[in-house]
């Protein structure tokens, strides 16, 4: 089914251009961003950075990195907060209250370098002050899983807790800031925990103009287009040595571009026949690779690690990370708005090529899917239209079918974790973050 103009149900006017931005960015705007590792680089000798504080660390003892021989640990890796999993500490907190004080780091740092920034796009003209607010809004809330797995990518090496790597991981959520502000737009997506999206927000700074919506949107692309880069600034003043930052530079144009590719995917398969195999591909590249795989690569290739150990890494994160997202499509349409702040109708107002409606429409009964057809891509859906979506997908066994997938995506992952060379500890909290990334119910 087309529009008559030849576009395909879901996409918006802006896709083509929106799309094209994001490549953009994903070419220049987190390498030219990350460029300025190639200065670090030139201004920080490594061997000087393992000198410094040589007297203070001398008690500490050697350390190396597999297959070097022993060096003194630089003045960076000794955090002044000691590590929320550490083993002395893992008797008087549970699990679940290690992960909070881990993310509870994690908010602060974002907090204070997207108030900074946002303070000084704001310090150039007051007019700026809404765009500004919205990069505050961008990064209020999330789980952190993507930190939280960069973290132990780190950890699973054998390094110790660092402050500095905290700041490292936390701009791989500014780069997932700036994929929700941009996917948002995309999907015409209205809420998002809870609140007004970034092109809904921005609307209120241009009432008194002729085409508000039209400038809205363009201002949340640059919202997002600003948090990408930002996302680089962080990562390079982190304070890791720029040796370390050097080791992980390639992986964020390959997350660039691979984030781009799913989100490109999605939109070029809006609308079109449902394709499971299809699905599954974009959720991949869309989602769980810069989700998952890529944050635990990036603390891993921070640290040093073997090719073996990235491959470990690989292993367990694709599987994983698909069914994060597996089961953040199944929230989306039968989750509790109130938990999630997310509109049930959002994902079938945009007609999205989720599994879930993939397996809908293969299984469904030919009335039924005339019936979806004439209900995916409506802009605004009644709570009774919503609700029977719910019910063909459940008659069908879609709803069971992608709750398998999940399953056995979970299974995966735990099985390849098992048989990686991890410290106990790092074993022990990517287990259970599996679990609880794919049991959530928001």
């Amino acid at each position: 089914m087309t529009h008559q103009d030849g576009r395909k149900p879901g996409l918006t006017e802006d896709a083509a251009a929106l799309v094209a931005g994001l490549a953009d960015l994903a070419v220049c705007g987190l390498s030219t961003a990350l460029g300025g590792v190639s200065g670090l680089l030139r201004r920080a000798d490594l061997g000087d950075l393992l000198a410094d504080g040589q007297e203070e660390t001398k008690a500490r003892g050697a350390w190396s990195w597999p297959g070097t021989r022993p060096r003194r640990p630089p003045t960076w890796r000794s955090s002044p907060v000691p590590s929320p999993l550490a083993p002395g500490r893992r008797a008087a907190v549970s699990e679940l209250d290690e992960h909070a004080l881990l993310k509870k780091r994690i908010d602060q740092v974002l907090d204070e370098f997207v108030s900074a920034e946002a303070q000084a796009l704001a310090d150039i003209d007051a007019s700026l002050a809404p765009v500004a607010e919205q990069l505050r809004a961008a990064t209020e809330h999330g789980k952190r899983f993507r930190a939280v797995f960069c973290y132990w990518g780190w950890l699973g090496t054998g390094q110790p807790d660092s402050e500095a790597l905290v700041r490292a991981a936390a701009a791989v959520e500014l780069v997932h800031a700036a994929a929700v502000v941009h996917d948002d737009l995309i999907d015409r997506s209205r809420t998002r925990h809870g609140r007004p999206t970034a092109h809904i927000a921005l609307r209120r700074a241009l009432t008194d103009r002729a085409r508000p919506k039209a400038g809205a949107r363009a201002l949340a692309m640059l919202t997002g287009n600003l948090l990408m880069a930002l996302a680089g600034q962080l990562f390079t003043t982190c304070g890791l040595p720029g040796a370390y930052l050097n080791r992980a530079r390639p992986l964020w144009a390959v997350l660039g571009r691979e984030l781009v590719a799913g989100e490109c995917l999605e939109i070029l398969g809006t609308g079109g026949e449902p394709d499971p195999e299809a699905s599954v591909k974009i959720i991949r590249y869309k989602t769980a690779k810069y989700t998952v795989e890529h944050p635990l690569h990036m603390g891993g290739l921070l640290a040093g690690a073997p090719p073996r150990l990235l491959e470990a890494y690989s292993g367990y994160g694709l599987p994983l990370g698909e069914a994060f997202q597996l089961r953040d499509d199944l929230l989306g349409l039968f989750g509790d708005p109130v938990r999630t702040g997310k509109d049930p109708a959002d994902d079938l107002a945009g007609n999205r090529p989720t599994a879930l409606m993939a397996h809908t429409l293969r299984s469904a009964a030919p009335g039924e899917r005339r019936e979806l057809r004439r209900l995916l891509g409506q802009g605004q859906l009644s709570e009774t239209q919503v609700e029977r979506v719910r019910e063909i997908a459940r008659r069908t066994g879609a709803v069971a079918r992608v709750e398998d997938m999940i399953t056995a995506r979970l299974r995966e992952a735990h099985e390849l974790l098992a048989e990686a060379d991890l410290p106990a500890q790092a074993h022990h909290a990517l287990s259970g973050l599996a679990t609880f990334a794919t049991a959530r119910h928001h």
